[in-house]
């Protein structure tokens, strides 16, 4: 259950940052967690962070003070700077709960001995309890919000949406169980932030985010990082196939 609760945090923060963010700069700071997830691994399961690495993870927080510079400069009034920061705050709260999320799923999936499908099943089925308590509890399900969410010229195509949304979301929970039990939580959010520099591209290209020198350049930032923790992880993953040998 604490797991599920810090997949429904993460779930609701991750929407949160997203509602005052844009897409790039949300991808691009999404990327602090595989820090925390690190040094995490160090604590609970015996992990090593080595001087490449860390050389990674200093690329990757400076593509987001990079992405911070182009977020900042398309601040225009007072209120877009407190959206700006509201943004933040949600992130920061979603990069806490996601590298709690996977270390702690990590733990339990070794304790438990869980396979993937068992994972993937009760991860979200021990959620719609908790989900439905929140959503109806503080959303608002009158028939006028309803209307004006799902309007009638374009309902069956928002429908369609989630359901094949939720239909994603299901084969990520699967793949996610499944890599953080045969690799390891940092590589496993680390590759996660590699398939987030496409959606950051996307965001730029079709979702009229800024496009600027800094926002550019962040995005080239986190591909470098992905790049020198990967090269990090080969050599890490040599050396510890070396076998000592006998006089």
């Amino acid at each position: 259950m604490p797991i599920v609760i810090l997949l429904v945090g993460m779930i609701y923060t991750g929407s949160k940052a997203l509602q005052y963010l844009s897409i790039p700069v949300y991808t691009i700071f999404k990327n602090l967690t595989i820090i925390l997830i690190a040094y995490g691994e160090v604590l609970w399961f015996g992990g090593k962070v080595t001087p490449m690495t860390l050389s990674s993870f200093l690329l990757m927080v400076f593509s987001s003070i990079i992405a911070y510079w182009g977020d900042n400069a398309e601040v225009k009034t007072s209120d877009d700077q407190f959206t700006m920061y509201l943004g933040y705050f949600w992130m920061i709260i979603n990069c806490f709960s996601s590298a709690s999320f996977v270390l702690i799923m990590r733990k339990r999936i070794k304790l438990t001995n869980f396979k993937d499908f068992d994972t993937v099943f009760y991860n979200n089925l021990l959620s719609v309890p908790i989900l439905l308590i929140l959503t109806f509890g503080f959303e608002d399900w009158s028939a006028a919000n309803l209307e004006r969410n799902f309007p009638p010229e374009s309902r069956t195509a928002v429908i369609v949406a989630m359901v094949l949304s939720g239909a994603s979301t299901i084969a990520i929970s699967y793949c996610s169980a499944w890599c953080v039990r045969v690799t390891s939580s940092t590589t496993y959010s680390m590759v996660g932030a590699l398939n987030k520099l496409p959606i950051a591209l996307s965001g730029l290209i079709f979702f009229e985010a800024a496009v600027n020198f800094w926002s550019v350049s962040s995005i080239f930032v986190g591909f470098v990082a992905g790049l020198v923790y990967s090269v990090a992880k080969q050599k890490q993953a040599k050396e510890a196939q070396v076998l000592p040998t006998s006089k």
